[in-house]
């Protein structure tokens, strides 16, 4: 399989005719469901739990997904990076 094939991924509720059955594919970089206990996300709890580090914890999340891009999880990597930004940008613009 083609690196850009195997990081397509759909919505996590989203059902696709595979092999004439339906499947759900996860979406890792938004939505990995390992993120999500008893309808809580992850990173609210660590937004709720940090305060005022929490701009911190995303700048930490986007320079190390850019530095292991490479040697793990190439494009996959660089979107979570990506993700973690576009929380950072959201957050600047919020103050």
């Amino acid at each position: 399989m083609k690196e850009e094939e195997s990081t397509v991924m759909w919505a996590a509720d989203e059902e696709k005719l595979l092999d004439g059955h339906y499947q759900k594919h996860l979406d890792m970089v938004n939505s990995p469901p390992h993120y999500n206990q008893a309808g809580i996300e992850c990173i609210d709890a660590i937004q709720a739990a940090t305060d005022e580090g929490y701009e911190y914890y995303l700048q930490g999340n986007i320079m190390k997904y850019v530095w292991r891009y490479r040697y793990k999880n190439g494009i996959e990597d660089l979107k979570k990076a990506q993700w973690y930004l576009n929380k950072l940008i959201e957050e600047k613009n919020r103050g």
